[in-house]
């Protein structure tokens, strides 16, 4: 049995799996190469049953009536990456690694509020600026009075989307003292009332000092947080997206940003990604710009490889794996 892997596993789960199948190791950010073209995915995969991935694409049914790989594993919470109907179709089981990056993306946001709050992004820049000189003792308090920050006790914190990764900042969160407004239809009242108020998305916007968005991205969703509700914003407010880039209306944002209608902003994801140096939003200095770096820890890895390990050796034993996506392909066979 034979396993080609794209993905990023850490070296104790990799060895382990070795000790399963014939492993052909490969991971995308070492090799540099993401696979999009089905003929040439299907190259790569001659010879191969499993095929562990991240980011290839797996999304055109094509692939699915031709390869002769036996198990697809997808390394995302939300492996959008694969057309899981033609999968099922074609009776191939498809497992993926819920929960894997969730604890990174939650404890990324929390960071992200605490360096809005006390300006740390502003002042790095300053100081590692050519224009940064301190003479006299003046322009030191110059300084000190441009950085002046908030603390983040007795803010009121707005979380759009209160599922693993909602309920983890605000578990983080809680110890500051903050309040939480909270917007999800279809989380139940008695969850949020443990944490806050349950709202409306209207004024969760027009009443949070700081919004964080963790929504899943649907059609529905595209420009959730769009041109009217952004303006909706208090002059003294920021926004955080470490959730997908089709949430927000970039555009409105940008010119909310750049007028200084709103206070600033922490941006993880984009609608066009890779970030590149034109990326408009890099011109702000009210602005902190990461290039989806939410899921980039190595406890993500070993998470990952982990599950990937305990589910390859369930299914060699001819057991339902225990992430798996479409379980009816196994009553069928």
């Amino acid at each position: 049995m034979k396993a080609y892997i794209t993905a990023c596993i850490e070296e104790k789960s990799l060895e382990e799996l070795k000790k399963l199948v014939d492993v052909t190791y490969e991971p995308w950010r070492v090799k540099k190469t993401l696979y999009f073209d089905v003929e040439e995915l299907m190259e790569q995969l001659e010879g191969q049953d499993i095929f562990i991935t991240e980011v290839d694409d797996l999304k055109k049914e094509e692939f699915f009536e031709k390869t002769n790989v036996k198990l697809v594993i997808s390394c995302r919470g939300d492996p959008f990456n694969v057309n899981l109907e033609a999968a099922t179709k074609n009776n191939i089981p498809v497992l993926n690694t819920p929960l894997r990056n969730v604890d990174a993306v939650a404890e990324l946001t929390v960071g992200l509020m605490l360096v809005l709050a006390r300006k740390l992004h502003e002042i790095d820049r300053v100081l590692h600026s050519e224009s940064f000189e301190v003479i006299e003792f003046e322009d030191y308090l110059d300084y000190l009075n441009q950085f002046i920050g908030f603390e983040l006790k007795g803010k009121t914190i707005g979380i759009v989307g209160f599922g693993q990764i909602g309920t983890r900042v605000a578990d983080r969160l809680k110890p500051f003292g903050v309040q939480f407004l909270i917007h999800d239809p279809f989380v139940p009242d008695d969850k949020i009332k443990s944490y806050g108020e349950k709202v409306e998305l209207d004024r969760l916007m027009k009443e949070s000092d700081i919004i964080t968005i963790h929504v899943m991205a649907t059609d529905e969703n595209d420009n959730l947080i769009n041109e009217e509700r952004i303006n909706m914003m208090k002059k003294n407010a920021y926004l955080i997206n470490t959730s997908k880039g089709s949430l927000v209306d970039y555009d409105a944002l940008h010119e909310a940003l750049k007028e200084k209608r709103i206070a600033g902003a922490a941006l993880d994801v984009f609608p066009m990604e890779p970030v590149d140096e034109d990326n408009e939003f890099l011109e702000l200095d009210n602005v902190i710009v990461t290039p989806h770096v939410g899921g980039n820890t190595r406890e993500i890895f070993a998470r990952q490889g982990k599950m990937i390990v305990e589910d390859i050796k369930s299914w060699l034993n001819g057991e339902i794996p225990k992430h798996i996506l479409n379980p009816e392909v196994f009553n069928k066979k």
